[in-house]
């Protein structure tokens, strides 16, 4: 009978197991297989200690029983060097391993740094460039441009197998997170700023990209395939965006960084070369100032009074506010949805009469302790420090 409630345990475990997802135990690129690689070797040093204190506390509680007289009773026992020895430098050890891998892994695996290898038994090639991808996270879509190739695609990537990449990274508004865990860990993506990631693909296939990073009410679908492709299969793919694709300038951008979900694949053709950098600088809009000219500005000193003028082309955060669309990440009542549960959706202070000089608690419950609300017939009284008695007085005589 135990043993067919532990088949059947093991079937259990196994099954749901079986709907897991384990790509990051068993990516295809490079970058990615090193970062695995850390992983279990991480796992694996912690575990000599995990392992013996786990089986030690079940042993010790077995041993040392109520039941069993047979144990080794010795209530003065208080010091033991050889334990001490044994607690201390085992865990010191493992500590001075993790550092250093941990070190080493670091500045080996910085995602801002060229690759110097295709995998582990192939260098970089000398001269070989790598292709340069341009990321723009948009709520709530991808959109890749292909500087190079003069393409641009939402919510489909592609690239050839043992090819170096470069990932540009930036956002449209809110923070984002650029994950493909087949290729290489997350890097946030966030506006104004740019960040890095170089990787490679070794396997031809098709790997799920996502967003890792909460951003609002389409999050969940915001999602994207990455193609890992031979460099003829590439090649075609190239031609078949530009074959299929529409124009793709300042304009058409604007239209497509409005938010919207579950956006299907598009291709774009004679992309503007300098979208990106109009994109990272926050100034695509026709009137607002660059973030590389207010740079210039500051440099400079300022730019006293003629700044007046700036203001209106620095204003970034409303740039929505006249269109007929919903604020990034907006909810109840702002977002035209229904809210999900019945509880108060927000703050409602009690309206206060024109007579009232001080707004007053909604009810003397919220009145703290040993406090009163202030009247208006009350002249203010300043709180000072702390002193004896009367010194206040005395100086103001003075």
């Amino acid at each position: 009978m135990n043993s067919t409630l532990r088949a059947l345990a093991l079937l259990s475990v196994a099954f749901l197991l079986s709907g897991c997802d384990w790509t990051v135990m068993s990516p295809a690129g490079d970058i990615a297989v090193q970062q695995r690689d850390l992983i279990v070797l991480s796992t694996v040093l912690m575990l000599l200690i995990i392992v013996p204190v786990i089986f030690l506390t079940f042993f010790f509680a077995w041993k040392y029983r109520a039941s069993n007289k047979e144990a080794e009773y010795a209530p003065d026992w208080h010091h033991s060097t050889r334990l001490e020895l044994v607690i201390w430098s085992a865990p010191l050890a493992i500590i001075l391993v993790l550092g250093t891998v941990t070190w080493i892994a670091t500045h080996k695996l910085d995602p801002y740094r060229p690759l110097d290898r295709i995998d582990p038994n192939t260098p970089v090639p000398e001269g070989i460039e790598p292709l340069v991808v341009e990321v723009v996270a948009l709520d709530w879509k991808w959109l890749f441009l292909y500087p190079e190739q003069g393409i641009a695609t939402v919510n489909e990537l592609a690239a050839p197998v043992n090819v170096p990449i470069q990932f540009k990274i930036t956002s449209s508004s809110i923070m984002n997170s650029f994950f493909i865990p087949a290729l290489a860990g997350q890097i946030y993506a966030m506006t104004g700023m740019e960040t890095k990631l170089h990787a490679v693909i070794n396997h031809e296939g098709v790997y799920k990209g996502f967003s890792a990073n909460y951003s609002g009410d389409g999050f969940s679908h915001m999602n994207f395939n990455f193609h890992g492709m031979s460099q003829d299969g590439f090649d075609a793919w190239v031609a078949k965006v530009r074959a299929e694709g529409v124009a793709f300038g300042r304009d058409e951008y604007l239209e497509l960084e409005k938010p919207s979900e579950r956006e299907p694949v598009r291709y774009f053709t004679d992309v503007d070369p300098a979208l990106y950098e109009a994109i990272l600088n926050m100034c695509v809009a026709p009137g607002t100032m660059c973030m590389h000219e207010m740079l210039h500005i500051d440099r400079m000193g300022g730019g006293g009074v003629a700044s007046r003028d700036n203001y209106a082309r620095l204003r970034y955060d409303n740039r929505h506010a006249n269109l007929p669309i919903e604020a990034q990440g907006a909810t109840f009542p702002e977002a035209g949805r229904d809210a999900r549960d019945t509880e108060p959706q927000g703050f409602q202070p009690r309206p206060v009469s024109p007579e009232d000089d001080t707004p007053q608690p909604t009810s003397e419950s919220e009145i703290d302790e040993g406090t009163e609300p202030a009247r208006r017939d009350q002249t203010p009284q300043s709180q000072g420090a702390p002193g004896k008695a009367g010194t206040d007085a005395e100086a103001d005589r003075r």
